[in-house]
Formats: C-alpha cells, structure tokens, sequence
C-alpha cells in the first residue's frame, strides 16, 4: 500500500492506494463519521486481485485537512471526492460508501451517474433517516461544543459511537484511531463540522432521484445497527432499481469492521454483475 497527498479545491486530502490496476474499474472506499481511511483496513485485502483500491480520508478526518468553517455538507464532500478522482485520471469507478460516505457515494451517482460503475451502499443515511445518537450529540454540538472543546466533544463522539462495534474493545481501538486527528490537529471545526453534516438536508432531496438510477447497487446492512434500522435498507433497495439488499447477522452499524468476511463477499459479488 502506498499513502499520498492531493491538493483538492484548497484542501489537502490523504488517500492510499492497494491492489493493482487492469482487471475492472478501480474500487473506491469511503468511510463514515466517525471513521477514517483506517476503518477499511480489514476489507481492503479481501477485495478482488487486479483492481485499484483507492481509500481516502474525507475531509475533516484522519489525515486530510478539516473541510473549512463553511464546508462539511454532503455535497461539499461529493464535490471532494470526485476532484480526488479527477487528479488521480479516474474516468469511472466502483463506490462502496459507509455512513455519511454511503451518502457522499450516492450523491457522487446522482450527480455523476456515468463516472459510476457500481454502487455499494453500507448503513447509509437515507429518507431523512440519520444516526439518532450522532444526531442528539450535533444538537448539543451547536450551542456548547465551544465550551467543551474538541478533545471532550471527541470524547462525547467516540461514547456515542461505540454501540456501533459488535466488539466493544476492538471499536473502542478503532475509534481512538480515528478520532486522534480530531481531537488535536484537526480541532474543533472540524468535529463540529463533521456532526452538523450528520443531518444534512441534503441526503433527504436525493430519493426523489433514487429511481433514475441505473448503476448496479448493493445495499449492505447490519442487522443489528442501532443507530439506523434495517428498514432504511429495505427502503433503499427498494427505490433503487435492480439494487439487491445483504444483511449481515450480528453485525451493528460499522459493518466493515463488525464483519469483513461477509461485507468484503457482498462487494465482489457486485463488483461481478
């Protein structure tokens, strides 16, 4: 694997690359909040051989810069991401999104239907349907996370997060990875930012479109997800024409990690349609 830097519309964005290139359009990873490129460390090397994997940090996480004071909405990152693409000569691509990344994945397909090869989809926000206990946390966020200060409302987060893990102790790890960038370098804008985005209205407006698409689409699940219920998945797979819907027993929200096994084997079975 190899990691670099792309400057992107004013910001740095991180990213890493696996796999090789010349069998099928690369493969592109993005992660949910809170999560990082780290959050895709299992699943990367069960991914098909001969496909470029490309897995960056979206902005205000991990190791690429914060999304500014004004940014941070859902289609400030699709505008990102599709930038990261375009420096990096990928025409057309396979997006497999967690969380608010399934949510940047499935703007990226509205917008760009073309650049889209397949779509997978993993505990994504959809329908005005959005992570309740993040939810909570952005309207406490608002007023007082001045006052907190970023490493008590990363700390705040991190709580919030944790019922997503199966395991506790192996999320608990996962999470203070991801969330060292924010409670340091990145700051308080950047959390800030990264909850406000937890309820953009802008994920609601993207199901009237949902029918128009015609990218093959997985929807992936768990079926213990506290934060958004199996439902949201259903519905998903349902507006989507020919998408197909897994749902993975005993995983909660963070599927990726919960169950690489069976979230790495529902994305090739995509990427094989």
């Amino acid at each position: 694997m190899r990691g670099e830097f792309v400057d992107v519309a004013g910001r740095r964005l991180y990213y890493y690359a696996a796999g090789t290139r010349g069998r099928g359009d690369p493969v592109v990873l993005l992660h949910g909040f809170p999560g990082s490129s780290h959050s895709w460390r299992l699943v990367v090397p069960l991914l098909p051989e001969g496909r470029r994997v490309v897995v960056p940090d979206l902005a205000g996480s991990g190791r690429s810069d914060g999304p500014g004071a004004a940014g941070g909405t859902l289609h400030d990152h699709a505008a990102l991401v599709t930038g990261l693409l375009d420096n990096l000569g990928i025409e057309r691509a396979a997006l497999v999104g967690h969380g608010f990344g399934g949510g940047v994945a499935l703007a990226m397909a509205v917008a760009h239907q073309s650049r889209v090869a397949a779509l997978a989809l993993i505990g994504t926000p959809a329908f005005g349907a959005w992570p309740r206990r993040l939810g909570r946390l952005a309207r406490l966020a608002a007023p007082f996370g001045g006052a907190l200060g970023p490493a008590v409302l990363a700390s705040f987060v991190h709580g919030s997060a944790l019922r997503g893990f199966a395991d506790r102790d192996a999320g608990r790890r996962s999470l203070d990875i991801s969330l060292r960038a924010s409670a340091s370098r990145l700051g308080l804008d950047a959390i800030r930012a990264n909850l406000r985005a937890q309820q953009d209205p802008a994920i609601a407006t993207l199901a009237a479109d949902l029918a128009h698409l015609s990218v093959p689409t997985t929807v992936i699940w768990g079926e213990a997800d506290p934060f958004l219920d199996p439902s949201v998945g259903r519905r998903l797979r349902d507006a989507i024409p020919g998408a197909t819907l897994a749902l993975i027993p005993g995983a909660r929200h963070f599927v990726a990690e919960d169950a690489p096994d069976q979230c790495a084997r529902a994305i090739r079975a995509l990427l094989e349609r």
